[in-house]
């Protein structure tokens, strides 16, 4: 029997027995399978997966893994398909593994401000359901309304809040999680404090499907904000004016809720998407939210002032919601000019103003234009390289170069490769760079215990 043979009769064997388990559970149509090849990177591989499973139950995903472990088939978990570093994206031979249907609020703690969840609930959806308990999820990442918890946790995903309310690792207890060989098992406590053993929690956290399939979370919660919500948009002749005045917002003290800054060529992009005329030069928008919150937005203001910027100051939420419009534009901004590739980097908030720096010379050097928006309250930088890519060519080699170059820079200056999208497929070549070799074969080892078979999304992030 030929290689090839061999691979069909497998492929063959291991549908059916998934189709045995699973039912009308299992799909094999050609836009099912098609529409997993890609997400929101822009990425697409190169075949479709042999099968999608849509799990409605943790009794399913254990099926999936129990067959897969057997057969030595790959595994991809899939919620929502949002992610911006091809994280969890179907490939030949694969099995997808969708927990979208897992959508589930399983319970609610007023008392103990938690909650536990399936992890295919929609996060905006999640807050939607907790309102009425006066609690909220406080990972806010930008695609909230569409974006699943169980995607959040296993990017480690961050947001506009991020610098005042932490990311969502910030607010995990634990998670119960089906591991290679189809085991359930449960990480972590319902407690505020526990120390017991090592923190699988914290390790399952942002590990992109590679050690297990998360089937469920407690999450911590927080009691909803009260008090005024207030709001500042200030522009300022340079991006570099901009970032130093959100770098000494940050070293005052003070601690506002969301800290956006939006490059300068950014705001030109959004201008024209929304049709509207804006002077030239970066913005910086700034939301404060408690008790204090006109008070410490009046400190900041006074700040922003001294420093260059010119702008306003409104504690109605209508108009504060209508000034961070223009932040919320700067994706379909991008969008309209091209194909876009998204990146995310990550520095010390006190050199954020040398980031921008580094992008500037980037731009110069390899004469494009990097369109770039910052939550400048925790340093994560996120640069749009924008293309044409009407061959289907994917991303162009000099669009990779000087992303090479942007990633360095934040290296250097004692930042990361990513802040809240993960590695996945796209940024695995620069692994080595950020982590070395001695710690990159020890995670190596690390997953080896957890997937010995090397099946839970492979070639994603290592």
């Amino acid at each position: 029997m030929t290689a090839i043979s061999s691979r069909v009769v497998r492929t063959e064997t291991v549908v059916a027995q998934l189709s045995d388990a699973l039912g009308d559970a299992l799909s094999t149509s050609a836009a099912e399978t098609e529409r997993t090849r890609s997400d929101k990177s822009g990425h697409v591989s190169a075949s479709a997966p042999l099968a999608v499973v849509t799990a409605r139950s943790v009794d399913d995903v254990q099926a999936v893994m129990r067959i897969a472990s057997a057969t030595g088939t790959p595994v991809v978990t899939r919620g929502a398909g949002t992610g911006l570093a091809g994280g969890a994206i179907g490939d030949a031979g694969e099995i997808v593994l969708s927990t979208l249907a897992m959508n589930s609020l399983l319970e609610v703690s007023v008392d103990d401000e938690l909650a536990v969840v399936q992890p295919g609930i929609i996060n905006a959806e999640l807050n939607r359901l907790l309102e009425p308990h006066g609690l909220w999820f406080t990972p806010d990442p930008a695609s909230r309304a569409i974006s699943t918890v169980g995607g959040n946790i296993a990017t480690n995903a961050g947001g506009l809040l991020c610098a005042k309310y932490g990311v969502t690792r910030e607010s995990i207890l634990g998670v119960k999680v089906v591991m290679a060989d189809g085991r359930l098992l449960e990480f972590g406590h319902r407690t505020v404090k526990g120390v017991t053993g090592l923190d699988l929690t914290a390790l399952m956290i942002g590990s992109e499907g590679t050690l297990g399939v998360i089937v469920e979370a407690t999450l911590r919660l927080r009691r909803l904000v009260t008090g005024t919500v207030a709001t500042i948009s200030a522009r300022f002749d340079t991006v570099d004016d901009a970032a130093r005045a959100a770098a000494v917002i940050t070293s005052s003290g003070l601690r506002p809720a969301v800290m956006e800054l939006v490059g300068e060529s950014a705001m030109a992009a959004i201008g024209a998407y929304l049709g509207i005329e804006h002077p030239a030069g970066s913005q910086l928008m700034i939301q404060t939210d408690g008790p204090g919150a006109a008070q410490e937005a009046e400190s900041i203001f006074a700040i922003v002032s001294s420093l260059g910027g010119v702008g306003e100051l409104s504690l109605d939420p209508v108009a504060g919601e209508k000034l961070f419009s223009i932040r919320r534009a700067f994706h379909p901004a991008m969008a309209a000019l091209g194909t876009v590739l998204i990146e995310d980097v990550c520095v010390p908030r006190s050199v954020l103003p040398a980031m921008f720096a580094a992008i500037g010379e980037i731009e110069h050097r390899y004469d494009i234009t990097i369109p770039t928006v910052a939550h400048a309250g925790d340093g994560n930088l996120h640069p749009n390289f924008v293309f044409n890519d009407e061959s289907g060519g994917g991303v162009p080699a000099a669009i990779w170069a000087a992303a090479d170059e942007l990633f360095l820079a934040a290296l250097r200056l004692g930042g990361t490769l990513t802040g809240e999208h993960g590695i996945g497929l796209l940024k695995r070549r620069w692994l080595r760079d950020e982590l070395g070799d001695d710690q990159l074969e020890l995670q190596r080892q690390i997953k080896a215990v957890f997937d010995p078979l090397g099946i839970m999304n492979p070639g994603k992030v290592f």
